[in-house]
């Protein structure tokens, strides 16, 4: 394995900083809600283009399911030095869990490697529109790749060798970690930062094919697509409650009694107020064995 041909899976989302629910249906108000390429997945296609370019040869493809006004992020992801793209949209994809999404981009990723042989999928950790982080996984266990998630550093990539070493956030700390090509990893936010397009890579962006797959294409079972192959839904989506705020104390005008306030209500069962104790500073605590308990 000499050449590194680096497969990315994006997705569209809608803008977070935008996001209403309807109080009368529980689900997501899309309508005047503009679109964006999920923010993991730029991440994802910087980490594969920067690879690229250390290595002085290899591919970049990007793909994505969703409908066609999806083909935006694909080319968006082209201006940023992706080499080719790929759209799967069909109606049959419509509906589909984290299940059924990593079964259809697996089973495309895989027609692709027939093309072209495939050294490494990177995903974004996760689609901020869903939180799952499950399709990256699942398109790792489907194609019988290397699963490295939540990678914060790709340390170094050897094609001649089939090997990738990254470093993956863990809870409390880091980890180094060494696995065999074709792989798949998941990136962090802070893995890389996109950088912003040049002209002549925009107008290649818009000028460039962007293949469309339908089901019919892929060849898969479409019992495992869409709707059919999901067995999880969405039952209700809503807004958090709003929370009232704490209890607040004033000691701008009477710290003295601002303190005893806060302690009066942080120990109410005490029936005095705790704060003389603390008046002057420690040298007016009791003595240590003395005071009542």
């Amino acid at each position: 394995m000499s050449s590194m041909h680096i497969v990315c899976c994006v997705k569209q989302v809608p803008d977070t900083a935008q996001v209403r629910i309807d109080p009368d249906t529980g689900t997501l108000v899309r309508a005047g809600v503009e679109s964006i390429c999920n923010p993991y997945d730029l991440v994802a296609v910087e980490a594969a283009v920067q690879i690229v370019e250390k290595l002085h040869g290899g591919k970049v493809t990007v793909i994505s399911m969703g409908p066609p006004q999806a083909e935006v992020v694909l080319r968006q992801c082209l201006s940023l030095g992706a080499a080719a793209a790929i759209l799967l949209s069909d109606r049959a994809f419509s509906g589909a869990d984290s299940l059924a999404t990593s079964y259809t981009l697996a089973t495309a990723i895989s027609k692709i490697n027939d093309l072209e042989p495939v050294s490494l999928v990177v995903c974004g950790k996760q689609a901020v529109d869903g939180d799952t982080a499950q399709v990256g996984p699942g398109i790792a266990t489907r194609l019988g790749f290397t699963q490295l998630t939540y990678v914060s550093e790709i340390v170094k990539v050897d094609p001649h060798k089939g090997i990738i070493t990254v470093k993956r956030e863990i809870e409390g700390g880091t980890e180094v970690i060494e696995g065999p090509l074709p792989a798949l990893l998941t990136a962090e936010l802070n893995l890389a930062t996109p950088r912003y397009a040049s002209l002549p890579e925009v107008v290649r962006s818009l000028r460039a094919e962007v293949k469309v797959w339908g089901a019919q294409d892929l060849g898969g079972s479409l019992d495992s697509l869409g709707l059919k192959g999901s067995p999880t839904w969405v039952k209700e989506i809503f807004s958090p409650p709003v929370r009232k705020g704490g209890l607040k104390f004033d000691a701008t005008s009477d710290k003295e009694k601002a303190v005893g306030d806060l302690l009066d209500a942080l120990f109410p069962k005490q029936g005095l107020s705790l704060a003389p104790l603390i008046k002057g500073g420690r040298g007016d605590l009791p003595a240590k064995g003395g005071g009542s308990h």
